[in-house]
């Protein structure tokens, strides 16, 4: 039933259990486990849609991040810091 890595034993054990007690409290409910690193769609629409996000926002993390460090450097020969 269960595959020898730990990491796909885990929800199997949890599934068997969960689903022993909903039997045992007379439920029709059951609860099913699958170990998939991530949700896979079929619509290439989503996929396009959560790539152009995540492009979006790294362009705009990477066009903030520069000026951070000049602001600092700058501020640094304001003071005339200097590192040992």
């Amino acid at each position: 039933m269960c595959s020898p890595e730990p990491i796909n034993c885990f929800p199997v054990l949890m599934n068997i259990i969960s689903n022993t007690f909903l039997r045992l409290f007379n439920s029709s409910a059951r609860i099913r486990v699958w170990s998939e690193l991530f949700y896979r769609t079929k619509n290439p629409d989503i996929k396009s849609y959560i790539f152009y996000n995540c492009l979006s926002y790294l362009l705009i993390l990477a066009a903030g991040l520069p000026p951070l460090f000049a602001v600092s450097s700058s501020e640094d020969y304001k003071v005339k810091s200097t590192s040992c």
